[in-house]
C-alpha cells in the first residue's frame, strides 16, 4: 500500500471499515501524517457524539448499507490531482466530501457504542503515535549528547550490546543485535542497578532480535544495568538471575 492510498482511508477508519492490515498501517500512517490525524481524530469524535445521540434500533441490514456507501465517497489525496484546482473547486469538492461522510456518519451512528469504541481506537493510536515520537527524540537527544559514553559488552548467545549514557540527560539507551526469542509467555525486563539494588526500566518488544530501547526512568546515580527474563507484562521486582549485567561508562 503506497502513502497517498493511506491518505485515502480517514473515514473508512472511523467507521471501523478497514481489514486488520489495512488498520494497522493506517495506525502506522497516522503518527508521521498530521492532516490525517487531524481529521481522523474529528470525523470519529463526530461520530461518536452521533452515536451518543442515537435512540433508535437499527435494522440489520443498515451496517452493509452504511459501509457499502462509504466506498462510493472519494476522497482527495494531499498534493494530487486537487492541488491544480482552483481553489474555489478545491474548497466546494471538500465541502461536498466531508457532507458525504457526515451523512455515512449519521447512518454508522446507529451502530451506538461502536462509533464510540472506534473513537477511543482513534485517540489511542494517536497517543500511540505520540509517545512513540517523543521517545524517538529522546533517544536522539541522548546518542547526540556532548557528554555521551558508551559501553558495550558480549551477551548470551552471541547477542552483542551496547549502553549509551547521558548524564546531562539524565537518561540511558540500550541497543542491541542478535536477542535471541525469550521463551514463550516470557519477557525481557530491563533493570537500572543502584547499588544491588535493582528498579525497573521496562520492556523490550518481543521476538525483535535488533532494536534500540530508552531505559524508563532516570539514570538518578545508578551504576549499571540489567536484563531478566520475566512473565509477560514485567515484574515488579526481578524473578529470575540476570542474563546479563553491564556497568554503566564513567
Amino acid at each position: 500500500m503506497i502513502t497517498a492510498d493511506l491518505h485515502l482511508l480517514t473515514g473508512a477508519y472511523a467507521v471501523d471499515a478497514l481489514s486488520d492490515d489495512e488498520r494497522a498501517a493506517f495506525e502506522r500512517h497516522l503518527g508521521d501524517c498530521e492532516g490525517c490525524a487531524q481529521e481522523t481524530a474529528e470525523l470519529t469524535a463526530t461520530a461518536a457524539r452521533l452515536g451518543l445521540a442515537v435512540t433508535e434500533t437499527p435494522r440489520p441490514a443498515l451496517r452493509e448499507q452504511v459501509l457499502r456507501s462509504i466506498t462510493t465517497v472519494r476522497q482527495e489525496s494531499p498534493g494530487g490531482p486537487v492541488a491544480t484546482r482552483t481553489a474555489t473547486t478545491a474548497s466546494r469538492n471538500r465541502a461536498l466530501s466531508r457532507w458525504a461522510l457526515a451523512a455515512c456518519f449519521a447512518a454508522a451512528a446507529a451502530f451506538g457504542g461502536t462509533a464510540i469504541w472506534q473513537h477511543q481506537r482513534a485517540e489511542d493510536a494517536l497517543g500511540r503515535a505520540t509517545r512513540a515520537e517523543q521517545a524517538a527524540d529522546t533517544v536522539t537527544s541522548v546518542l547526540s549528547a556532548p557528554d555521551a559514553r558508551t559501553r558495550a559488552a558480549t551477551l548470551a548467545d552471541g547477542a552483542t550490546g551496547a549502553v549509551v549514557v547521558s548524564h546531562s540527560r539524565d537518561k540511558a539507551v540500550f541497543v542491541v543485535s542478535g536477542m535471541a526469542r525469550p521463551p514463550s509467555g516470557k519477557v525481557y525486563q530491563l533493570w537500572f542497578d543502584d547499588a544491588g539494588t535493582m528498579r525497573s526500566a521496562g520492556l523490550m518488544k518481543p521476538g525483535a532480535g535488533d532494536q534500540t530501547v530508552l531505559l524508563d526512568g532516570a539514570v538518578d546515580g545508578a551504576s549499571g544495568m540489567g536484563i531478566t527474563v520475566e512473565p509477560a507484562g514485567g515484574s515488579k521486582q526481578p524473578t529470575s538471575a540476570p542474563i546479563a549485567l553491564m556497568d554503566f561508562p564513567a
